[in-house]
């Protein structure tokens, strides 16, 4: 008898079970690991009581997804924003299974959060929050059972509240329950680098496959935020040649090549850590979107989500388009691009260096021994070249768009683990 797909009306989670059928059904897997793939082990909803810093108090929802911990403890998030709820948190774990597998890591895949933004609170009532939110989700979180870490929102003082909070309340410190912890307190040298460096990778390992040198190649960054600007660092160390780059001001353009390490020092420098104000001899200033235009070989849309689109996707003109940011590219700017012959490297494979990343900072925590950030570099740039060719080497292998390629990989290591493991309890 057929399975009865699920659906949803959280297009975020909707879109997810659609991929994830989609490539369940191109793969023939069998209906039991359909059945058991598309739905999470286990959905954690709580309440969460914070005083406010005028005596009152307020209740917020807090969410914990374990989607699948098949391959190893689930990984993935903690965001703090009006938006989320337990059917993003649900989609968010279930593509984090697919990244850690793609990526070759013991992970399955976790995401939560809490419903309220924390722009509208002082730092003593999020931390409050932070802190009786970790002591409702401790009995589900765990070092070889959920290991989460930052998204929107949160960082590192959170990591550390999370931390110590679910330290004292065991009695026995646990670094390595939560990653992305500043360096002084458990963190890894690498990480703040890790993302944009796997996007610059990948970029650089899909120009070498095409049979394109990377020296002179020309690239355009969407988005000079942490993972556009170390991806811009290593393509023009690579001998690429990066002519644009973007922020919330605009798209700053320059046809022989921008000095991005002064781009780099100037938003360093800056107040707001933005472009605005960049000078450069031959520079032009155009509106943001034209960037993703411009006649580049290699874009980076390393920004927002559905930056490519149906309605724009046409007017691009790079060869390769390596998604640093989450969904970068709509289904519909997909097709159009896929019928312009442009090789799309999908989000989950190129921006996996962050949760690569974290599994490294987890190693070192389990076993309190710390790398150079030459070391945690040179095992990142081994992974994800690997990573990169088993998704090429599968494409090709199988007349398969990289983006399907990969789903493909990911769902197939996880579903022989279920099948290896089988079904109990």
């Amino acid at each position: 008898m057929a399975i009865q797909k699920r659906t949803s009306t959280n297009v975020l989670l909707d879109t997810a079970l659609r991929n994830f059928y989609a490539a369940a059904e191109e793969m023939r897997l069998d209906e039991g690991l359909v059945e058991i793939l598309s739905h999470s082990e286990r959905r954690t909803c709580v309440s969460i009581p914070v005083e406010m810093d005028d005596g009152s108090v307020k209740v917020f929802d807090g969410y914990r997804v374990q989607h699948s911990t098949a391959l190893g403890p689930s990984k993935g998030g903690i965001r703090f924003h009006p938006d989320v709820c337990l059917d993003e948190c649900e989609a968010l774990a279930m593509m984090m299974t697919w990244k850690c597998s793609l990526a070759g890591i013991p992970y399955g895949g976790g995401k939560g959060g809490v419903s309220f933004n924390p722009l509208d609170y002082s730092q003593k009532e999020r931390e409050r929050l932070t802190r009786t939110f970790a002591a409702r989700i401790e009995p589900v979180v765990g070092t070889w059972t959920d290991v989460p870490a930052p998204d929107v929102n949160t960082g590192g003082p959170e990591m550390i509240w999370f931390m110590d909070t679910i330290s004292k309340m065991r009695n026995q410190l646990e670094p390595a329950i939560f990653t992305g912890k500043p360096i002084s307190l458990w963190g890894s040298k690498g990480r703040t680098a890790a993302t944009g460096l796997g996007v610059a990778t990948c970029a650089m390992e899909a120009l070498k496959v095409s049979g394109k040198p990377v020296e002179g190649a020309t690239v355009a960054v969407q988005g000079f935020g942490n993972v556009g600007t170390y991806a811009a660092l290593t393509m023009v160390k690579a001998g690429a040649k990066v002519v644009a780059i973007s922020d919330i001001t605009g798209a700053y353009y320059c046809p022989a090549g921008l000095d991005i390490q002064k781009c780099f020092d100037f938003v360093s420098s800056h107040p707001k850590k933005l472009l605005e104000g960049y000078q450069q001899e031959g520079m032009q200033k155009l509106a943001g979107e034209d960037l993703l235009f411009l006649p580049v070989d290699v874009l980076l849309p390393c920004a927002l989500e559905g930056a490519i689109n149906g309605k724009n996707a046409d007017k691009v003109q790079a060869k390769f388009i390596i998604e640093g940011a989450n969904g970068p590219v709509t289904p519909e700017g997909d097709a159009v691009l896929d019928k312009k012959g442009a090789l799309v490297v999908p989000d989950f494979l190129a921006n996996s260096g962050g949760v690569i990343g974290s599994y490294f900072e987890w190693c070192q925590n389990l076993g309190g021994f710390f790398w150079s950030e030459e070391e945690y570099n040179d095992r990142l740039l081994r992974i994800m070249r690997d990573n990169f060719h088993r998704v090429w080497d599968y494409s090709t292998a199988n007349s398969v768009k990289m983006r399907r390629a990969a789903f493909m990989v990911a769902i197939k290591r996880v579903a022989d683990a279920v099948r290896m493991r089988g079904v109990f309890l």
